[in-house]
């Protein structure tokens, strides 16, 4: 089985094209969150990952804010203007069917979970060995895959937690063992926050027992271009070339 890994694409079409493109054939799609937000593009990547055979999608933050489920609260003046934008571009079909999507965790098989935040809180996030340790406790598969950081990291539990990585560069290949646990973030597609301006996504290979996190080239300039006609704040299409 060969799943693809994707989360927090944020209304980058350009990214989201990319990484699918690169991705090639695959058995099934796992979606962990935020498909909107910051981004001009929240119809578009919507109806792209609703058009996607065999996939099993969660919401993130964004998406309950701009589906209209909850409050900004949260959310800094960026993220604030940029949702409520957000909010106001979406076809009401595409809103209503965001605001159905489920919460995680979710348990795909036997090996995968996936959650957008944490395994205990789909808000919260995982930077630390602190917080990892936290959430390896209360997994429910030797795998759990995260998002909602936007920067790749993975971590391994075999009675110790171990930091494994960080996961760099344009391929990382991380072997997963019997008997250990593992809780990994493939990073994010449409808004990396790693300093890699390249969209992150993941690659699960079972029959090789292997997770691999890679990097793709995207029409940056593009999806910039789309964010200032759009009138959203100018340092979000900056941001994307720097990767941060």
């Amino acid at each position: 089985m060969r799943y693809l890994i994707v989360s927090d694409v944020h209304a980058n079409l350009e990214a989201l094209e990319a990484t699918l493109s690169a991705a090639g054939e695959v058995d099934r799609v796992l979606v962990l969150g935020d498909l909107v937000g910051y981004g001009a593009d929240p119809n578009a990547v919507i109806d792209r990952i609703r058009g996607l055979e065999r996939a099993t999608i969660i919401r993130g933050n964004h998406d309950k804010v701009g589906a209209g489920i909850e409050n900004v609260d949260s959310f800094n003046h960026l993220a604030r203007y940029a949702i409520a934008w957000t909010a106001s571009a979406l076809t009401p079909d595409n809103r209503e069917w965001l605001a159905a999507v489920q919460p995680g965790p979710v348990a795909i098989d036997d090996l995968v979970e996936i959650c957008h935040g944490s395994p205990f809180d789909e808000d919260v996030y995982i930077f630390d060995d602190l917080d990892a340790r936290r959430a390896i406790n209360v997994t429910t598969r030797p795998l759990c895959l995260f998002g909602h950081t936007h920067v790749p990291a993975a971590f391994r539990f075999d009675g110790d937690l171990k930091p494994i990585g960080p996961p760099r560069g344009a391929r990382f290949r991380l072997p997963l063992d019997d008997g250990a646990k593992y809780l990994v973030n493939c990073g994010a597609v449409g808004q990396p926050r790693d300093g890699d301006p390249r969209a992150a996504f993941g690659l699960l290979d079972t029959e090789s027992s292997s997770l691999t996190v890679l990097r793709v080239t995207y029409d940056v300039a593009g999806a910039q271009q789309k964010i200032v006609d759009a009138g959203l704040p100018e340092v979000l299409a900056q941001r994307l070339a720097i990767g941060r």
